[in-house]
C-alpha cells in the first residue's frame, strides 16, 4: 500500500509542473490569438442574409463572370483545395499567369484588408478585382450584368436578396453577394482554437513546444490575431532580405498602392490558418515546402537561424491551425438565354 500511495505522489509529482506548463502556455496564447468563431462574422455595410449567400454562392462558382466563361471565382480559389488554387500563380484569361500566389478565400473576412498589397479594403472590393483583371477574368461589369438581366433565376435571386431596391441586378450588388458567401467561409475547431479555449491536451508536445517557440522566438510581432496574421503590413527581409528567386524585385508590394518610399517591398502579412493546406507559400509562391518558408521567416524577419528541431516543432504547431473545412454544396446553375452574352 505505501508504495502505491508513493508512486502515486511521484507521479503527481511529474506531471503538475507539466499542467501548470500547460496553463502558462494557453494563458500566454490566449493574448497574443483569437479562436475562429462557429458562428458566421458581421460583415460592414453588409447584412449576411441567407438569400443574398445563396445568390453569392451561385456567383462564386459561375465561370459565365468571366470573358471567356471558363473561370469562376472557385478557379482560383478552390473549395476543394483549401481555398486556393495550389500554384505558383494563377492562370488566367488566355492561360496567362497572374502577378502573385492567390490567397486562400478560407477565413479572409477576419483580414484587415484584402490582396498581398492591401488595395481592397474589403470582401466586395476585392471581388470587383480579378472579375475586371485581364490576366484573370477579363471581363466588364457592363458585359457583368447584362449576362446576369439575361438570365430570369438571377433575375428573381438578385430581387430576394435585395427587395428594396428598385434595379437590384448590378455590378455593385454582385460583389456584395460575393461578399456575404465568402464570408461564411470560416474554419473553426482546429485543435488549436481547442487548445485555446481550454482543452489543454488538443496539442502534442511538439505542437506546444513549437507554439512557445513561435511566441518566444517573435514569430507573434507579425502573425497575431484571430487569423494569426492578416492584420497589418510588414516589409518582407526586415533584417535580411531574400534572394530575386523568393523575392521578385519587380513585385514592390504595398509601394504600388501607397507610392510612399516607407512601403517599398511591404506586404499584409500571410495568415496562417490552414497553411497546411496552401503551399506554395510568400506573394511569389516560389516556396513549397512549409519547413523551408518557417526557416525563411525567421533569418528574414527575426535575423534568427533555427535549428532542425526548432523548425519541425513550429512546422508541426502551424499544422494544428487547420480547422473544420466548410461544406459547401455544388450549387446547380441557371441555363444561358439566348440574350446572354456569348464567350470570348
Amino acid at each position: 500500500m505505501k508504495s502505491v500511495l508513493l508512486a502515486t505522489a511521484i507521479f503527481a509529482w511529474i506531471t503538475i509542473p507539466v499542467a501548470a506548463d500547460d496553463q502558462s502556455l494557453m494563458k500566454d496564447a490566449k493574448s497574443h490569438f483569437k479562436p475562429i468563431p462557429s458562428l458566421v462574422p458581421a460583415v460592414k455595410d453588409n447584412a449576411v442574409t441567407h438569400d443574398k449567400v445563396e445568390l453569392g454562392k451561385m456567383l462564386f462558382f459561375d465561370p459565365r463572370l468571366s470573358a471567356s466563361h471558363l473561370i469562376s471565382c472557385n478557379t482560383c480559389h478552390n473549395m476543394s483545395m483549401g481555398g486556393d488554387d495550389n500554384l505558383e500563380t494563377s492562370i488566367g484569361h488566355g492561360w496567362a499567369k497572374g502577378p502573385r500566389n492567390a490567397p486562400t478565400v478560407l477565413n479572409a473576412v477576419f483580414n484587415i484588408a484584402q490582396f498581398w498589397d492591401g488595395r481592397a479594403s474589403d470582401l466586395k472590393t476585392q471581388a470587383k478585382g480579378p472579375i475586371q483583371a485581364g490576366v484573370e477574368m477579363n471581363n466588364t461589369p457592363k458585359v457583368v450584368e447584362e449576362t446576369l438581366l439575361s438570365i430570369p433565376t438571377y433575375v428573381a435571386k438578385f430581387k430576394s436578396a435585395f427587395p428594396n431596391e428598385a434595379q437590384p441586378v448590378t455590378f455593385d450588388n454582385l460583389a456584395r453577394a460575393i461578399e456575404a458567401f465568402e464570408a461564411t467561409l470560416i474554419t473553426p475547431a482546429s485543435r488549436f482554437d481547442q487548445f485555446l479555449e481550454g482543452k489543454l491536451d488538443a496539442l502534442d508536445a511538439t505542437e506546444k513546444t513549437g507554439l512557445r517557440l513561435f511566441v518566444d522566438k517573435g514569430c507573434v510581432a507579425c502573425h497575431s490575431g484571430v487569423n494569426v496574421g492578416g492584420e497589418a503590413y510588414y516589409p518582407f527581409g526586415v533584417v535580411e532580405k531574400p534572394g530575386a528567386d523568393i523575392l521578385p524585385a519587380k513585385d514592390r508590394g504595398r509601394f504600388e498602392v501607397t507610392k510612399t518610399a516607407d512601403a517599398d517591398y511591404v506586404f499584409r502579412a500571410g495568415p496562417l490558418r490552414n497553411i497546411a493546406l496552401t503551399a506554395p507559400y510568400f506573394h511569389s509562391g516560389k516556396v513549397w515546402d512549409l519547413k523551408q518558408a518557417v526557416a525563411i521567416m525567421a533569418t528574414s524577419q527575426l535575423g534568427t537561424k533555427l535549428n532542425d528541431p526548432e523548425i519541425e516543432a513550429i512546422t508541426a504547431f502551424l499544422c494544428s491551425l487547420t480547422g473544420e473545412q466548410p461544406r459547401v454544396e455544388l450549387p446547380i446553375l441557371p441555363v444561358s438565354t439566348t440574350k446572354t452574352p456569348l464567350p470570348k
